[in-house]
């Protein structure tokens, strides 16, 4: 039977090993995301990420024998965290777009940073402390930095508009991993995120319809292997784990360690995409890190 109270312990040795290799792998979401556009439109590849989403996620359910069935109390909840996970995609995809894997990198793994924001107010036992706050400054002080030549030169409209709505996206990431720290409590992992990525489904694919049919899906084999990345690493292995932790684990705990998160996501982008490692980005990236280990700290030294 699974547990209805709510729960928010310290996670121990065995599952922040887990929660390493999971940033070690979510640190490549943009720049799979950014391979992935290179042949399919945003909308488009939404759609079959959720598809290789409910695949991967619905078949480790049933070799587990987890019953998929909605109950009718679920609903509005699922509804909600749905629509937040198809705002979070969609902002993701078409910020990348229009920047650099790089800074999509930096803007997207702020996420940790509005999960300690949002769990001030929401979490119990997760309030902002001078040691959080002052590491919420150094991480926005970092995007700042490494974003700053962005202001000058060519494209300099195009790649603000794509950093700001990757921002935007990352604060959707961060307000849905908080309501399903609060709501999974009663809703099993794998039944949640089947549900949620199977209602993106058909609102991805009128949206696709709707504003993407005139626009063809290039088959190459590096746009596939970031769709696969996207749909069955991230969407189904890290998505799936996360989701599994937050029943029971404290939320900004397990995301002390996505400070690996823009250091290797920078670095993939520049050996993969050749990047270019400026010192502001590599300064940046710096002070996103520390701003992201920083918030969480002070947790670790209060009991």
């Amino acid at each position: 039977m699974l547990e209805k109270e709510f729960r928010n312990e310290d996670p121990p040795g065995k599952i922040i090993v887990l929660i390493l290799l999971v940033v070690s792998l979510l640190g490549a979401g943009s720049l799979s995301v950014k391979i992935g556009l290179q042949g399919f439109p945003p909308l488009k590849m939404a759609l079959f990420r959720s598809i290789l989403g409910v695949i991967a996620v619905g078949g480790i359910g049933f070799i587990y024998g987890v019953s998929m069935r909605m109950r009718s109390a679920e609903l509005p909840r699922l509804l909600l965290l749905a629509a937040l996970q198809a705002l979070h995609t969609i902002t993701m995809n078409v910020g990348t777009q229009f920047t650099t894997a790089s800074h999509s990198t930096i803007c997207h793994t702020l996420y940790p940073v509005f999960v300690v924001l949002f769990g001030h107010f929401w979490l119990p036992n997760d309030r902002l402390t001078p040691t959080k706050s002052f590491g919420i400054l150094a991480a926005f002080g970092g995007m700042f930095v490494a974003l700053t030549p962005n202001l000058q030169g060519m494209g300099v409209v195009e790649h603000l508009i794509g950093d700001l709505i990757v921002t935007l996206s990352a604060c959707l990431l961060a307000f849905r991993i908080t309501l399903t720290k609060l709501f999974v409590q009663e809703i099993y992992p794998y039944r949640l995120l089947v549900w949620l990525l199977g209602l993106n489904i058909p609102f991805f694919f009128v949206l696709s319809y709707l504003f993407e049919r005139e626009i063809p899906i290039k088959w190459t084999f590096e746009s596939s292997m970031g769709l696969l990345y996207q749909g069955w690493v991230i969407t189904g292995f890290c998505f799936l784990a996360l989701t599994s932790v937050l029943r029971k684990y404290k939320a900004s705990k397990l995301v002390v360690f996505s400070f690996l998160m823009p250091v290797s996501g920078v670095l993939f982008s520049s050996l993969l995409l050749g990047d270019k490692l400026s010192f502001n980005l590599l300064v940046g990236t710096g002070l996103v890190a520390a701003g992201i280990y920083l918030v969480n700290l002070q947790l670790e030294r209060v009991k």
